[in-house]
């Protein structure tokens, strides 16, 4: 003892820090507040510790990159002595972090804890919450297997509606107009260092306020809060009512701690980890994909929601809901703390709770799109084939090898996961045809590297001869304005 007393002083005389580790556990805080609906906050650190650490591990063996990724992680599963544990421990992990955070969110809202003069701390803690999202987000791009893939898709077809920068967004996240190889390192660099490195230093502001402003007293009905008295109320509550953290309240963190790593452990045990399922294949229009728990019931939410309201509810609704949160203890910093006499916030909390809960339920059941029951052999209509020329029957016979039957519709037959291209003609020119091809955009995937340049080239002259009869094809303005503008041979054909 004498010997570790000794080589603690050493360090202690070179780095002076044990001064402010006492001063840490001794932190007082109010008796109240060393109560099981106070260790949330600590659960959640304990659990990004623990992420923190599997993450490192994982990541000596994954490889980021669009070929090798997957069949790292089935190394991992198959390969590699309890490869398969370590990847469920970070993916359990990944499920409880979301979890814990938002209990943690809950229990500061209800207990105002938000209020004054701990607005900057509610602040902070909202920041933390989109962290640990992009967290999870992120981490499920890098299965990249098929639900990575198109899940992806719809997570770029939703940054495209931002109005202006949507298509520069869209680009800086993909790196590049498709999914490939670039998007994985980049979703790498994001999983790995700058949204880690982001949360380390947010948790940190956030714990030095917690130590500087004090832990939330037990909300007692009837003890209002006002700006003028609080901290002096705090002070005196803290000096006559007070113990010290350590040991007075710590031990039912470290409790909670102890049974949050045994739940990891044994789902990770039991469940195992999370995919990779099927290998990403953006000519697999079958795929059903499904976000992990988090995101499940914004999966519900557009799959149910009219087409119209879908960019409306994505662009406005995250705006209004996220702008409320961090205004809100700037509006509603003083008064009661107590849930007891809080009724709008519980009811406000209580119909949060039923409403994500329906919709994730509605998950497991709710279509993708609206219809997916088409079958890639469907014939084409004859009208689209009557008075083609050879290129153009070529383009036919592309659209049905590739199965695009299986998500756009001719004649009201074929999918609903996208648009109909029976006047697709009439909306997009060639040069805006072959983009799309080749580069995919919205839920569409790319298909420039599963189409050679003739197949392309093959597949625009059929869908230039998609138009109603009498409607002329669309034209560039640019060209238009010129004098130059000319539809080629096939797309001036009209359909018969």
């Amino acid at each position: 003892m004498r010997l570790i007393s000794q080589i603690g002083e050493w360090f202690d005389a070179r780095l002076q820090i044990a001064a402010d580790l006492r001063e840490t556990m001794d932190h007082p805080v109010p008796k109240s507040a060393a109560s099981w609906f106070y260790v949330f906050g600590s659960g959640a650190l304990v659990i990004f510790g623990l992420q923190v650490v599997t993450g490192i591990l994982l990541a000596l063996l994954y490889v980021p990159s669009a070929g090798e990724a997957w069949n790292s992680l089935q190394a991992l599963n198959h390969n590699v002595t309890m490869g398969w544990f370590l990847r469920g421990m970070h993916g359990w992990g990944s499920n409880f972090m979301v979890a814990i955070v938002l209990l943690h969110m809950v229990q500061v809202f209800l207990f105002g804890a938000y209020k004054f003069p701990r607005e900057l701390t509610w602040v902070v803690g909202i920041c933390l919450l989109l962290m640990t999202l992009g967290m999870a987000f992120t981490g499920q791009v890098l299965r990249f297997d098929q639900d990575a893939y198109w899940g992806l898709g719809i997570g770029a077809s939703i940054a495209s509606r931002v109005p202006i920068m949507g298509p520069q967004i869209v680009h800086l996240m993909l790196g590049g107009p498709i999914i490939a190889g670039a998007t994985l390192s980049r979703f790498f660099a994001l999983h790995v260092f700058v949204i880690p490195g982001t949360l380390i230093g947010l948790v940190g502001l956030h714990l030095l306020m917690v130590l500087k402003l004090g832990i939330n007293e037990w909300p007692m009905p009837g003890r209002v809060v006002r700006r003028a008295t609080y901290l002096k109320e705090y002070k005196e509550l803290v000096h006559n009512d007070g113990e010290p953290f350590v040991p007075y309240a710590i031990w039912k963190d470290v409790f909670f701690a102890g049974i949050l790593i045994a739940c990891v452990v044994l789902c990770a045990a039991y469940f195992g980890p999370f995919g990779p399922t099927g290998r990403p294949d953006p000519t697999n229009i079958q795929a059903i994909p499904r976000p992990d728990y988090f995101f499940l019931w914004l999966y519900a939410l557009l799959a149910l929601l009219p087409p119209e309201m879908e960019t409306p509810a994505l662009l406005i609704g995250p705006v209004v809901v996220l702008g409320g949160l961090l205004l809100m203890p700037f509006f509603f910093g003083e008064g009661e703390k107590s849930w007891k006499r809080r009724p709008v916030a519980v009811i406000s909390v209580l119909l949060i709770a039923v409403a994500l809960g329906t919709f994730t339920h509605l998950s497991s059941y709710t279509p993708w799109s609206p219809i997916m029951d088409a079958w890639s052999g469907e014939p084409i209509p004859p009208s689209d084939l009557a008075h083609r020329s050879a290129l153009e029957r070529q383009g036919a016979l592309v659209f049905q090898e590739k199965q695009c039957h299986n998500c756009h519709s001719l004649g009201n037959e074929g999918g609903m996961r996208g648009p109909a291209l029976d006047s697709v003609a009439t909306r997009l020119t060639q040069d805006q045809l072959i983009r799309q091809v080749i580069q995919g955009g919205g839920n569409m995937p790319a298909y420039g590297k599963n189409l050679s340049p003739a197949q392309t080239t093959a597949l625009v002259a059929f869908l230039e001869t998609l138009r109603p009869e009498g409607q002329a094809p669309a034209r560039n303005a640019a060209l238009a304005d010129e004098g130059t503008a000319s539809a080629p041979a096939s797309a001036t054909t009209p359909k018969k």
